[in-house]
C-alpha cells in the first residue's frame, strides 16, 4: 500500500540534515526502519525517535517492517551519540525505543537507563518518553527503566488478544502486566500503549482493549491505522474510516484516559510531545 509522505508542507532542507546526522552519528531511528508515513514530516520538524540497540528485532510481528534476526552486539557508545544528536536538534522532548532483544540477559533495559541518563545532563531537554519491549515481564528489567525517571513510558499492546498470532514470541496478558508493573513501581510515571487498527479487530475487542488498558491505569493511547510497509507483511483487512476513529477517541475518553490521538497516520511516538500538555477531553 502506497504511503503519503507529504500530507503537509514538508521542509527538505531540514529533513535532509536530519537523515545526514542520524547517519552521520551511526544511529537508526524507528521512523526509518518502520518505513513510518509520517517520517518526511517529523525529520522535515527536525524530530525522530531514536532506536538503540541496534536496527534488529530477535521476534517477528508480521506487521512490522523492521529486520529479524540475530542482532549485533549492543554498541557502548550509542548512549552517547544519541545524547549528540538530540543537542544537534535541539528536542525537547525525546523518544527513545528499541527493537526486542531477547537475547540479552536484562532485554536491553541497561542501554534504556545509560541513555535517559545521557540525555538528561542536555539542559535544553524537558522531558523523555520511551518505548520498551516487554522484557518478558521480568520486573527487574522493567523497574531499571523506571529508577531512570522518564516522564513517559510505553508499551504497545499493537492489537486485540485474539489476533495475538501476528505478533510472534509475544502475549497479550503479558503486556499488560508489563504496565500494570510500571505504575505499581512509581504511579507517578505516565504510562502509554498503542494500537494499529485494520487487521481484522472487531468494534467489540477493540473496546475490550481499552478497558484492559485503564484496568492497569494506562494514561496514554494511540489509535492508528495499520499500512503494510511491504507486500511481504501481514495485509490490510480494513481501511479505518475517520469516523470510526472518531468513535474510538470519543470511546477511549469516556473510559478515562488522559490523552488519545487516532487517525490513519497516528503512531505512538507521532506528535508524542503533545500528549504532557493540557488537552480537552471531548467526553460528550
Amino acid at each position: 500500500m502506497q504511503q503519503l509522505a507529504f500530507k503537509k508542507k514538508i521542509k527538505l532542507k531540514d529533513l535532509d540534515k536530519v537523515k545526514s546526522l542520524i547517519s552521520g552519528l551511526k544511529l537508526h531511528t524507528i521512523c526509518t526502519e518502520s518505513l513510518c508515513p509520517n517520517i518526511s514530516e517529523c525529520f522535515s520538524k527536525k524530530q525522530a525517535t531514536f532506536l538503540i540497540l541496534g536496527d534488529t528485532c530477535t521476534r517477528g510481528c508480521k506487521f512490522c517492517n523492521v529486520k529479524k534476526g540475530k542482532p549485533k552486539e549492543p554498541d557502548q557508545d550509542e548512549p552517547s551519540r544519541v545524547k549528540e544528536a538530540v543537542s544537534r536538534l535541539g528536542l525537547k522532548h525525546v523518544v527513545i525505543t528499541s527493537p526486542t532483544r531477547d537475547d540479552l540477559a536484562d532485554g536491553g533495559a541497561d542501554y534504556f537507563y545509560q541513555t535517559i541518563h545521557k540525555v538528561k545532563e542536555l539542559p535544553s531537554v524537558e522531558t523523555i518518553e520511551v518505548l520498551i519491549p516487554d522484557f518478558k515481564a521480568h520486573t527487574f528489567s522493567i523497574k531499571k527503566v523506571i529508577f531512570a525517571k522518564p516522564d513517559i513510558i510505553g508499551h504497545n499492546l499493537e492489537t486485540v488478544s485474539r489476533l495475538y498470532r501476528v505478533r510472534k514470541g509475544a502475549d497479550y496478558q503479558r503486556s499488560l502486566q508489563v504496565l500494570k508493573k510500571i505504575k505499581e513501581v512509581n504511579p507517578e510515571i505516565k504510562t502509554k500503549s498503542a494500537l494499529i487498527l485494520g487487521l481484522g479487530e472487531k468494534k467489540e475487542e477493540v473496546m475490550q482493549v481499552m478497558q484492559d488498558l485503564r484496568g492497569v491505569n494506562c494514561d496514554f493511547l494511540a489509535l492508528g491505522q495499520c499500512l503494510a510497509p511491504r507486500l511481504s507483511n501481514y495485509p490490510v483487512k480494513k481501511i479505518v474510516k475517520d469516523e470510526e476513529f472518531r468513535y474510538y477517541k470519543k470511546k477511549a475518553y469516556s473510559l478515562g484516559f488522559l490523552h488519545v490521538e487516532a487517525g490513519t497516520y497516528v503512531r505512538s511516538s507521532y506528535q508524542a510531545d503533545k500528549y504532557l500538555k493540557p488537552t480537552f477531553n471531548p467526553r460528550n
